[in-house]
């Protein structure tokens, strides 16, 4: 998979000058957060600090750096913004930023960050390779996680989006048992025996961050009896399945929605289970 720090490293190989520009303080109402940051070369940018106007400053006064270290070697300026109506930005707060020219230590710094993040960001597992599955990696391979597509039949992980793993294996529910912990799993194979089994072992670990199963709540009454009196579940470990998966108040089942909706929701889950 394609991961964060590797497009960082074609970014900095393509941009041989580039300035940091990294927020360093944000007080009040703020776009981002204090340590998000952007790269700016004077034909690309890597990464955001929120946009809006004050993104537009940032950009023009990195790149005016970026050109004037040819001749003057200036390579650092503090910036403090005020976020109101004179930039065009309504949100109240202020946000202190820092933008410096990328040396080889900064590169080197910045890459092993971003390969720290990269081994720190959260495993989704989806089991399943049909519609919802392949709509469900669409939407994971733009966000910060490392997602993997689980299935039995080898034809239906073709067309995968980029960026998203994917495991073929006659026993799916394996890969339950082997997730690093904090893992989120959702549950959409073609077989609802399959489902059973894998969201089963999945409910066994204490330790996921989302267990979710597509489905009905005729499938999911239907789960909870086989559960309980065929697989030793416990209510405790029941109460821990979400089904439907995105919840249940929008009615549109295409699923592109569906996707949507669960993947918003099981990113809430991950950011809530790391605290």
């Amino acid at each position: 998979m394609t991961r964060n720090s590797e497009r960082l490293r074609s970014f900095l190989d393509s941009a041989p000058q580039a300035a940091l520009v990294e927020v360093t303080e944000a007080r009040g109402s703020t776009p981002r957060e204090t340590g998000a940051h952007m790269l700016v070369s004077p034909q690309a940018i890597f990464g955001t600090i929120g946009g809006g106007h004050l993104e537009f400053m940032a950009i023009d006064r990195a790149r005016k750096m970026v050109a004037g270290a040819r001749d003057a070697g200036a390579g650092h300026v503090e910036l403090d913004i005020a976020l109101g109506p004179e930039i065009g930005q309504c949100c109240g707060g202020r946000v202190g930023l820092t933008i410096r020219l990328v040396d080889e230590a900064l590169r080197a710094e910045l890459i092993a960050q971003a390969e720290a993040e990269d081994a720190a960001s959260p495993h989704i597992y989806v089991f399943g390779g049909g519609h919802v599955g392949h709509a469900l990696a669409a939407a994971f391979a733009l966000l910060p996680v490392q997602a993997v597509v689980v299935e039995t039949r080898a034809d239906m992980l073709e067309g995968i989006s980029d960026g998203v793993e994917t495991r073929l294996t006659p026993v799916p529910e394996e890969m339950v048992r082997d997730a690093p912990a904090g893992s989120a799993f959702v549950v959409l194979t073609h077989d609802h025996a399959l489902d059973f089994l894998i969201v089963a072992e999945a409910l066994k670990r204490d330790d996921a961050a989302y267990v979710g199963m597509i489905g009905s709540r005729t499938k999911k009454a239907t789960f909870k009896s086989w559960f309980l009196k065929t697989a030793d579940g416990t209510e405790e470990a029941f109460s821990r399945l979400i089904s439907p998966i995105g919840g249940d108040g929008a009615k549109d089942k295409r699923p592109s929605v569906i996707a949507a909706l669960a993947a918003a929701e099981i990113m809430i889950a991950l950011a809530k289970a790391s605290g």
